[in-house]
Formats: structure tokens, sequence, C-alpha cells
């Protein structure tokens, strides 16, 4: 695979043209060529079908398509770089979808979905669907494996005050209905996962530890919460601070790194997004924890991981906009 280091305006001149954005696609996602045929699974036996004459292949309208098609010698079906992705289905531009997705990558702070559709002459909802599909790509793959080792778990609350709010939206319960979400950080990789939870309750918080760690061959460093009791007991050590005593770390021990995480977190959706519903918080807190896990490495190479992370991750916008 090719290690060359992107900017805007370097991968602006490699995108000259959809043919382009499909050559430089394959080399990011295949190394040229594809290994195996995305409908029958068959490994080698796939070639390129070249346009006749040298020309753009026809469409049914009759205008030349710039799509580069791959053949399958098992199954004998045709297909391209874009089968089975975030981008099957789109007739968004190949081009702007890689510039977006650089965007995406190299943004600390996230970028919003008025601010891509102004920039690229997209519809409101065409450009927060487009970064939905990209946020698809940076779930992580089950297939990874539990967390194992030194875990920091801590949680938070998302949304505004209810004191800012306008009287009509006020809830006046005195309690607050910020949803809250729990992180948990390996301490050893700096690897993040985080979640939108219902509440911050022991069986809550106990079943999403369960799910994401290995807790019989970890620790696990938590503040003094009580929801956290019963699950510490499975792991094989439980390392809490008490904040209502002023401690932030003990014997090494401290949840400073979830909290970072949290400042982070917070920054960018009040700085880019302003608001985020309940409904999709959930893709938000994904994005955000995959941006500050890979936050040691270069635009190009976060980028190049997402695209590696982009096969088997179809997103329709129907099942996405009936969640709310």
């Amino acid at each position: 695979m090719s290690k060359q280091e992107f900017s805007i305006p370097a991968l602006a001149s490699r995108l000259t043209s959809e043919t382009q954005a499909y050559l430089l696609l394959e080399e990011l996602r295949w190394d040229g060529a594809p290994d195996a045929c995305p409908h029958c699974g068959g490994i080698g036996r796939c070639y390129y079908l070249s346009p006749k004459n040298g020309v753009a292949r026809a469409t049914r309208t009759g205008a030349g398509s710039q799509r580069r098609v791959w053949k399958c010698g098992h199954c004998r079906k045709q297909f391209s770089v874009l089968v089975g992705t975030i981008f099957h289905g789109s007739k968004i531009p190949l081009v702007t979808w890689l510039l977006v997705i650089f965007e995406m990558c190299s943004s600390k702070n996230g970028v919003s979905a008025r601010e891509i559709e102004r920039k690229y002459d997209l519809t409101a909802k065409t450009a927060w669907f487009l970064l939905h599909r990209i946020r698809e790509a940076m779930v992580r793959d089950p297939l990874a494996g539990l967390l194992r080792g030194t875990v920091v778990a801590d949680e938070t609350w998302v949304g505004g005050k209810d004191s800012n709010r306008h009287a009509d939206k006020r809830t006046n319960t005195g309690q607050t209905d910020k949803q809250p979400v729990m992180a948990l950080v390996d301490f050893e990789t700096r690897e993040v996962q985080a979640v939108a939870v219902n509440d911050v309750t022991a069986p809550t918080l106990g079943r999403v530890l369960r799910q994401r760690v290995q807790v019989d061959r970890s620790q696990l460093w938590t503040d003094g919460s009580p929801s956290y009791v019963k699950i510490g007991k499975e792991f094989n050590s439980h390392h809490v601070v008490d904040h209502s005593a002023g401690e932030y770390k003990r014997h090494g021990a401290g949840t400073n790194l979830a909290e970072g995480f949290f400042s982070q977190l917070k920054r960018s959706i009040d700085g880019t997004h302003h608001h985020v519903s309940r409904v999709h918080l959930d893709r938000y807190v994904t994005q955000f924890a995959w941006l500050y896990t890979h936050c040691k490495e270069t635009d190009s190479t976060r980028m190049r991981l997402l695209l590696s992370n982009v096969d088997g991750r179809r997103l329709s916008y129907k099942p996405l906009i009936t969640r709310a």
C-alpha cells in the first residue's frame, strides 16, 4: 500500500477526475487490485474490464462513465471498489467522498454537516447522511477482541443546562435530562471505547464492562462511584480514587485519561455541532473515541485506517432517520 502523505492540496491534485478517485481508492483499499470478489469471496481471478477503444464506458443514458469495473472469474459478476462498503449506492461523486473523509480524519474537533453542505455544494440531508456513513466506518470491529490489562472507566453527562433553555423547553423538575456517556480507556495502548448509556447504575455499567473487557485478566481504575463496587470484585484488582476528598491519583491509578477524552468530546460537540440529539449521540461518541484513539497517527494514516474498515459497513438512510 502506498505510504504517500496527503494534504488537502496534494489530495486535490490527485483527484482531478472520478477515474483518478477510483484509482486512488483502489490503491488505498486493495493496494491496486482486489484479492477477492466481494460477491462470492473467490480469491484471485479478478480482472479489470477495460473500456472499449480506450473511451469511457457507456451508461444507459448514453453518457460516459468514469467508474472502474472489475469482474470475478468465479461467479462472473461485476463489481467496483465501492461494492459492499459505506460508498455503496451513493450518487455523491467519489472525489467528494475522499475529500470529506480526509477532512473527518484530520479535524480534531470534527466537521459539521452544515459546513460540508456549504463546501461541497450538497443538500443538508445529503451532507448529514454522508457524515453518518463515514462515522459507521469508525465503529470498532467486534472481532478486534476485548480490552485487557489496565482499564480506566468513568462516566459523564452530555447536554445543555436546563437554565440555559428557552422557558417553554425547560423541564423544571430539578433533575437533569442530560445523556450519560461511559468511556473505557486502555492504559497501555490509549485505545478509547465510549458508549452512550441510559443510566449510570451498577447493572448498566457492569454490563458494558463485561461486554468490552476481559475482566478476569484486567485491573480496573475508577472514581469512588458505588456503581463500580460490585463489578470491581470480578477484576483482578480494583483501584479507586476519591474525588470528593480532593484525590485524583492513588499509587499511579486515576481516571485522568477518561476525563481527558470527555473534555475533548464536549469541546468538539459544543464548538462544532452545538447540539446533538440523544438518538444519534452514540454515533458522535464513536467518532470522537476513534479520533482520540488514533490521535498520535498522521492524517494520512488515519485516512488509510478508516478506508481499511469500510467493507461491510453499508448504512441506509431510512433506518437511520426512523431511529428518531
